[in-house]
């Protein structure tokens, strides 16, 4: 079965949706949001920290429907992204949708201010 690319359509919907994110939940934090990397068939969901570094969050495929994208937690133990770990803070919020990796994320690595 062939990769399915993510179309410029839906990448445009994806940054929306981290863009109104961002706004309700950073909107007082000038240093802080999300970012989004298109890779193929995946979005790379990084954050980018008051310190200004940029962290990986989570990686999200795209199964050719917005509400059905494969969630990988990013793992900081083995410097990768695992779809089988499903026991971290916030797992409740995975629900294949855009909003709910965001959400996840949060709660998995929750901002150090």
């Amino acid at each position: 079965m062939a990769k399915m690319i993510i179309p410029e359509a839906v990448k445009k919907e994806v940054i929306k949706i981290i863009d109104e994110y961002n706004e309700v939940v950073y909107g007082h934090l000038d240093s802080v949001k999300y970012l989004a990397e298109f890779r193929s068939n995946s979005l790379y969901l990084k954050r980018k920290e008051i310190t200004g570094d940029i962290s990986p969050m989570a990686r999200l495929t795209y199964t050719g429907k917005m509400d059905k994208w494969k969630f990988a937690i990013y793992k900081w133990s083995s410097e990768s992204y695992d779809p089988d770990e499903w026991f971290f803070p916030g797992s409740e919020f995975v629900n294949g949708t855009i909003l709910g990796a965001l959400k996840a994320g949060n709660e998995a690595y929750p901002i150090d201010f």
